[in-house]
């Protein structure tokens, strides 16, 4: 099957890396310098479990998308849209496009500038992974995908589980997606704003109860906005996280710490804007946002 990664970062390169090394033709499209290193010796794949060279193909071009059956969209929420432009003209008819971002509705979103025949799917990605150069990608753990059904989700999740990746098909997938985000809420600002890994966060006086705060105004604005959630069950993977991944920094850190745009306005600062249309407060997640977003503009004024 022909495969395209829009968008390389650390998600797209793992899972696009273990479905050409399962002997897919698959494409990487991103940005240099990253491109150009994959091009010229294809991608390291360093998993817990080996270390490859894979070769595969790679463009900085959305058009590479052509002729795919399946695109895993793996690019920042904040260009969702934008990204989904380039590519549409490209599309195959007949083809998945599945979305593996953080936040909860990059889905619907990606909806909107594409052709209402386009099957588009969410799915939650539950991995640690970081790009550790040019053409290198490290993976620290984990690997599920949760995915939402269409008529393509089945073969998708049949190729990504003869790769090694475990699948889920579902008809929860905003629940898991709801799930996904308030784990991120909990953890990658503070991940951002210490620069410390899970392990160490976790183990800071007070973040005990600051994990409460977040998680408990998380899930009220989740439930308020009709996601099917179980309080039990979200309480245990955000007190199970650092234990799983210790040595794992946010995907907000790693930004912060390369100088690009986080996501945050999709993880803590969507949180605070369906609190404010839902009457919710949501202070301990505001907090968080607004020294994500300082930390920002301190280093958009070092640049």
């Amino acid at each position: 099957m022909k495969v395209v990664v829009m968008g390389a970062g650390a998600v797209g390169c793992y899972y696009g890396g273990l479905l050409a090394r399962a002997g897919h033709e698959v494409v990487l499209v991103g940005r240099q310098p990253h491109v150009g290193a994959i091009q010229r010796n294809g991608l390291r794949l360093q998993t817990t479990t080996f270390d490859e060279q894979v070769q595969l193909s790679a463009s900085v071009e959305a058009s590479a998308v052509e002729g795919a059956q399946l695109v895993l969209f793996c690019v920042k929420s904040p260009d969702t849209e934008s990204a989904g432009s380039l590519m549409a003209p490209s599309l195959a008819p007949g083809s998945l496009v599945l979305c593996l971002q953080n936040g909860v509705d990059n889905a619907d979103r990606l909806r909107t500038v594409l052709p209402a025949t386009q099957q588009v799917a969410a799915a939650v990605v539950y991995v640690a992974t970081e790009m550790a150069g040019p053409g290198h990608v490290l993976h620290h753990g984990r690997g599920e995908l949760v995915i939402e059904p269409t008529p393509g989700s089945a073969e998708a999740a049949r190729i990504l589980g003869e790769a090694g990746t475990p699948v889920q098909i579902s008809d929860n997938v905003r629940g898991a997606l709801w799930s996904k985000l308030i784990l991120n809420c909990a953890y990658n600002a503070l991940s951002a704003i210490t620069h410390l890994p899970y392990g160490q966060v976790a183990r800071g006086e007070g973040v005990g109860d600051l994990l409460k705060d977040v998680v408990n105004e998380c899930l009220a604005v989740g439930e308020a906005d009709g996601a099917r959630l179980s309080r039990a069950d979200v309480e245990a993977a955000v007190q199970r996280l650092p234990g799983t991944m210790p040595a794992q920094y946010s995907s907000t850190s790693q930004d912060l710490s390369r100088g690009k745009p986080t996501e945050i306005e999709y993880l803590n600062g969507f949180v605070v804007r369906r609190g404010a249309a839902l009457g919710i407060p949501t202070p301990a997640n505001r907090v968080l946002h607004v020294l994500v977003k300082l930390l920002e503009s301190k280093q958009a004024s070092l640049r």
